[in-house]
């Protein structure tokens, strides 16, 4: 019976089929085209619990209330077979990395994934996303770093995506890394993870930093305690990474017990959080659930806030307001309960045996993190990173140079029958344009891997804080010296940097001045006409103009600050995260990152620029001196004369 329909219910996980009817009314018909389920559209269960169902569609992944699934008709067809008879993985699960910033979850996504990931940018924002695979005893797992965040609330963009990730996307499980020696803030995640109704898993992270500031984690304990799978892991060592996986595996797979003891408000509010329950619950639409929701409303979340707003009746909506008015308290109630839930699952699984060790940490702080020494410090390394950069970087940038000038002259020869204009283009345009880009990664890879290796270590978010006081001139706070500071490498991360900076007018402010920073090409170059117009004097002069150049970032950062930005408050909290070793494995996937990022974004301006530019300049005639170019320079000879350049 080739032909017979089921309901979607009827088919086990990873089965397939084609819709061929949908029989729930106009309004369901209407619901389900705009998620991409039409007659005639493959579909892919990825998980039947029995009364919610996840459908893969048009490669968008779909949840559906059992009512709904029933109204969905289709024909089997075989679930291990691909498309021109492809084998697939016998499984395939979708897993989020989730976590804290500074809890190594970049290193465990790095070790899963290696070169098999991409990056790019979640759809319609400017934060990163990062996808991987890993395959284990042919079961595909796809890896998702979600950004970092400390909550799931909606005060950044990184928070959003997170969570709206997790709410669309149901992954089959959440991996979430926290850090052993600050598990009792780490754990406040999971307190707002678990609401969201998504199998998680605690991969326990810097176990053995943990053990050198005299913690001891019970990690059965903790496992007991939460009532969730629990992993031990050391992710720079490579330790604990099987272990993640098989628990990964196990939990995707339902063979994991996984009940877990789920955090609620503090007893003073239960009564309040119940009838702020009962009075959503009819009226909140798959995917999100009621639970969430009123938690979110008790928070105060203004996103969730408007959400409910537009979809409860309006006498509803007055009677939620009412209520959260007259108990102006409950956030300190949502906060409260997570903590008592932390306290409780902690207490029996955390041991300190060394208190009152003063650390490592502390007493380099102490001398770091005063502006008096501090400072120095900072230019002191900057310097250093300047020195390395170019004293290592021009031998190699006048290598790459030498290579590149043999393969034109290479290709010039080769093509000596060809028209004139091809070859020029090619060699001057097409050659001449990638070797310019060439001829600068030397010297973008060394500062990358400097300023890679300082964020690794914890040293950035230093150099963040003493700078705030000076920052908060130009109306920014410290977090924005560091997307900054990247600038005198290339400008083109550094505005990708600029994610971390919470505030959009901040973030804007920051995009807006890092172009008056003289990165790495620009110095080259400022060195190069400095040395050939000014002689002895040019050292000075280069030194002049770079300082200039500082100025007038900070004097337009004032006066956009003040004019625009006057009311705009500028808050600065950010963690200053141990000193550690650093994971050189981790450092080079930051400076590959930001190497192809430069390649592929500016690498292609400059290339289709080198292009254009040779063509005016040999349009129409074939000669400078009759180019278009030369016409736009005899424009400007008025303004060149004084200076003796014609």
């Amino acid at each position: 019976m080739d032909n017979e329909l089921f309901p979607v219910t009827s088919l086990e996980e990873n089965e397939e089929g084609v819709v061929h009817l949908l029989s729930g009314g106009r309004g369901l018909t209407s619901r389900l085209a705009g998620m991409g389920i039409i007659p005639g559209i493959k579909i892919r269960v990825l998980r039947n619990s029995g009364r919610q169902i996840i459908v893969l569609a048009s490669d968008t992944r779909v949840a559906l209330g059992k009512g709904q699934a029933d109204k969905i008709l289709v024909e089997k067809i075989g679930a291990a077979q691909g498309k021109d008879g492809e084998k697939k993985p016998s499984k395939s699960f979708l897993i989020a990395l989730a976590g804290q910033p500074n809890v190594g979850k970049t290193t465990v996504f790095n070790l899963l994934t290696g070169l098999s990931q991409h990056v790019g940018n979640w759809p319609g924002k400017t934060v990163e996303m990062k996808e991987g695979f890993y395959n284990a005893n042919g079961i595909e797992l796809r890896m998702v770093d979600l950004p970092g965040t400390y909550s799931l609330s909606a005060f950044s963009e990184e928070e959003r995506v997170a969570r709206d990730f997790i709410i669309h996307e149901h992954p089959d499980v959440v991996v979430l890394v926290v850090n052993a020696s600050a598990l009792e803030r780490s754990l406040y995640l999971l307190t707002e993870m678990l609401l969201l109704k998504s199998p998680v898993i605690v991969a326990v992270n810097m176990m053995d930093m943990a053990e050198g500031q005299g913690m001891y984690v019970d990690i059965n304990a903790l496992e007991e305690s939460m009532h969730l799978p629990v992993v031990q892991m050391v992710a720079i060592k490579n330790q604990g990474i099987r272990e993640l996986v098989a628990g990964i595996i196990q939990l995707a797979e339902g063979k994991s017990e996984y009940m877990p003891r789920m955090p609620e408000v503090s007893p003073d509010h239960r009564e309040i959080f119940f009838k702020l329950l009962g009075m959503i619950k009819e009226h909140v639409p798959i995917p999100y659930n009621d639970i969430w929701i009123a938690t979110k409303l008790m928070e105060g979340d203004p996103e969730v806030s408007d959400a409910v707003k537009g979809i409860v009746p309006p006498g509803v909506w007055n009677e939620v307001q009412l209520l959260l008015v007259k108990h102006e308290d409950a956030l300190r109630a949502v906060v409260g309960g997570r903590y008592d839930w932390i306290e409780e699952t902690t207490r029996a699984a955390i041991s300190r045996f060394k208190r009152g060790q003063v650390l490592i940490t502390d007493r380099i702080d102490h001398i770091l993190t005063r502006p008096i020494m501090g400072i120095p410090v900072l230019l002191g390394i900057l310097a250093v990173i300047f020195l390395l950069t170019f004293k290592i970087g021009f031998p190699l940038q006048r290598f790459f140079e030498t290579i590149t000038s043999i393969f034109g002259r290479w290709i010039d020869t080769s093509l000596i029958n060809e028209p004139w204009w091809v070859r020029g283009i090619l060699v001057n345009g097409v050659i001449g344009g990638a070797g310019s880009v060439l001829t600068f990664t030397p010297l973008l890879v060394i500062f990358f891997f400097s300023m890679a290796f300082l964020e690794n270590i914890g040293y950035m978010a230093r150099a963040a804080f003493v700078m705030d006081r000076f920052m908060h001139i130009i109306g920014l706070h410290g977090k924005s010296f560091l997307p900054m500071c990247l600038g005198f490498g290339c400008n083109v991360p550094a505005v990708m940097g600029t994610r971390i900076v919470e505030s959009k007018k901040a973030r804007l402010l920051t995009i807006f001045l890092i172009p008056f920073i003289p990165c790495t090409g620009r110095l080259a170059v400022l060195t190069f006409i400095t040395a050939a117009v000014f002689a002895e004097k040019a050292l000075v002069v280069s030194w002049f103009l770079v300082t200039l150049n500082i100025v007038l970032l900070g004097l337009a950062g004032m006066i956009i600050s003040r004019v625009f930005y006057k009311n705009e408050l500028v808050p600065f909290i950010m963690e200053l995260p141990l000193y550690h070793k650093p994971d050189f494995k981790t450092i080079l996937f930051v400076v590959w990152s930001r190497t192809i990022t430069f390649v592929k974004k500016a690498g292609t301006v400059i290339l289709i620029f080198s292009v254009i530019l040779w063509i005016m300049s040999n349009v129409p005639g074939g000669a400078i001196e009759k180019s278009l170019l030369a016409w736009v320079g005899r424009l400007f000879e008025p303004i060149g004369t004084p200076l003796g350049l014609d």
